[in-house]
């Protein structure tokens, strides 16, 4: 059930990244940090996508781990979006808080399966 969640969790994040990316770009901000966002919010699910289907248990946690980090380089950019003032403080909140979300999960997830593994 929880990977169920992360998986939805992550899908709708990489959708509000890809809105929040288009409404930025439609204000002609630079697309070069846009795409740096894009790719790692849309990563995060990606990766939980294909830990669904690995090979091994140490691909699984390889592929969340990767998942992660995604997640912590997204909480970057989103953090100086909003330092530079590309996104509004309440854009920012609303997407940290669904980042910080699939980050606790993600955590808890590859803690729980690196006990598993051992």
């Amino acid at each position: 059930m929880k990977e169920n969640k992360l998986v939805d969790l992550s899908k709708q994040f990489a959708v509000d990244i890809i809105n929040l990316c288009a409404e930025i770009k439609e204000n002609r901000r630079s697309n070069v940090l846009l795409n740096q966002l894009l790719r790692s919010g849309t990563s995060i699910g990606a990766n939980i996508h294909e830990a669904n289907y690995a090979a091994s248990k140490a691909d699984f946690i390889n592929k969340f781990q990767i998942a992660l980090k995604e997640c912590y380089e997204s909480d970057y950019w989103l953090g100086l979006f909003k330092d530079t003032k590309m996104i509004t403080e309440y854009e920012y909140s609303d997407m940290y808080e669904k980042c910080s979300k699939i980050r606790r999960l993600l955590i808890a997830s590859v803690t729980t399966a690196k006990t598993k593994e051992k």
